[in-house]
């Protein structure tokens, strides 16, 4: 059964839907270069964030969604892929979903129209889907902890920065013990990469 991210990110356990059940659930996230992971991974696990050691700094491309033909869905996402060029991202300052969500998140600033394209153009075809929230590309630094938590996370990373270029997207599966296993990095523009 798939479990559904809520605004920051996070899974949350749904109903099992007897047409779902039977497949795998398809995730595409940006992922970021070692550095900059175990740092945020850091500032995240500092705010008492209980996700910090198992969810990686990402952006999400393509939330959790059932894919009732895995191979198709896998060949849409290697197409847009290759139909997209390399770009840079810059993360500058913190930003909230609050009340909506309890989620500190770090603004994509350059880039962030680059994000919504490619979630566009991978969220249609096999993956096609109303996602549950409309998507605003974030980094979340701070999600389910208490509202002085989510204070102190907004404050300590607003003046954050960081520049990468995007030049690969990850597609997971949602495994059976309930976490997300790569299945691929996918090169912008380039062949893919199996795991």
């Amino acid at each position: 059964m798939c479990q559904e991210p809520n605004a920051g990110g996070a899974v949350t356990q749904q109903g099992p839907d007897p047409a779902e059940e039977a497949q795998p659930c398809v995730g595409v996230i940006i992922g970021f270069p070692e550095d900059i992971a175990s740092e945020l991974q850091v500032w995240r696990a500092s705010f008492g964030d209980p996700m910090a050691s198992h969810v990686p700094a990402h952006i999400t491309l393509v939330t959790t969604t059932p894919a009732a033909d895995w191979p198709s869905a896998l060949e849409h996402v290697r197409s847009v892929a290759t139909d997209t060029d390399p770009f840079t991202i810059t993360l500058n300052g913190t930003g909230s979903f609050r009340p909506v969500s309890p989620v500190v998140y770090l603004n994509v600033v350059d880039g962030f129209e680059d994000c919504v394209q490619l979630h566009e153009a991978l969220q249609a075809g096999p993956l096609d889907r109303e996602p549950a929230f409309p998507y605003h590309p974030h980094v979340t630094v701070a999600h389910d902890v208490g509202e002085s938590s989510l204070t102190d996370a907004e404050e300590a990373l607003a003046s954050y920065a960081a520049t990468i270029t995007v030049d690969r997207i990850g597609v997971y599966e949602h495994v059976a013990n309930g976490f997300w296993k790569l299945r691929e990095e996918v090169p912008l523009g380039g062949t893919p990469k199996q795991r």
